[in-house]
């Protein structure tokens, strides 16, 4: 599955009137089970990619906190953001301060916008959908990625540097749009 088709899954998803993990289950489980397949790899390239200490210290930010579970959370919710916004947190990670729902829910105090725990059982779901066997998409799995171990170049450049996200000046430093929105001001 090339990247156009990867993000017009996500991009029919976000114009559905259905919760997006839903959206996404549907459309992928029309798909042929390689597809389905090549769909899982891509998000876990994508979710690669953003597994990153700077990252990481956002979604403690919004979440108010992330273990590590939460933190698979994030980073399927940030793909599930769409390309825009995907690339944009990407690239900063404070740029999530300009988004809508992260600025509504910074008022609102809740912690769990982003955080997308049921899009990163899409694939399987949709696949069991089309296999009638929950087994088979991890059978399948494991083999389509392990194929591909030998065949690609891993892309992640490590997580950057480690910090202390309870310390507020430092993630007043690193994320000062995100620090204003979930620490308050700080101080003068």
């Amino acid at each position: 599955m090339g990247l156009e088709a990867f993000w017009s899954v996500f991009d029919a998803a976000g114009g559905s009137d259905k919760l997006r993990d839903v959206a996404v289950v549907g459309h992928l489980s029309i798909l042929p089970a390689e597809e389905i397949l090549a769909f899982e790899h891509r998000f876990s390239c994508l979710r690669t990619a953003v597994y990153r200490w700077d990252v990481w210290a956002a979604a403690y930010l919004i979440g108010g906190g992330c273990s590590d579970d939460r933190f698979s959370d994030f980073t399927a919710g940030l793909v599930a953001l769409g390309r825009d916004w995907y690339e944009r947190a990407a690239a900063c990670p404070d740029a999530l301060a300009e988004h809508p729902a992260v600025r509504a829910a910074a008022g609102s105090g809740d912690l769990d916008v982003i955080f997308d725990e049921n899009l990163n059982f899409a694939a399987c779901s949709a696949y069991e959908r089309l296999a009638g066997d929950t087994d088979a998409f991890w059978e399948d799995w494991a083999a389509y990625a392990d194929a591909r171990v030998t065949t690609e170049v891993e892309g992640r450049g490590g997580m950057g540097e480690s910090f202390d996200f309870g310390d507020d000046q430092q993630m007043r430093r690193r994320l000062p749009r995100l620090a204003a929105l979930y620490l308050g001001p700080g101080p003068a």
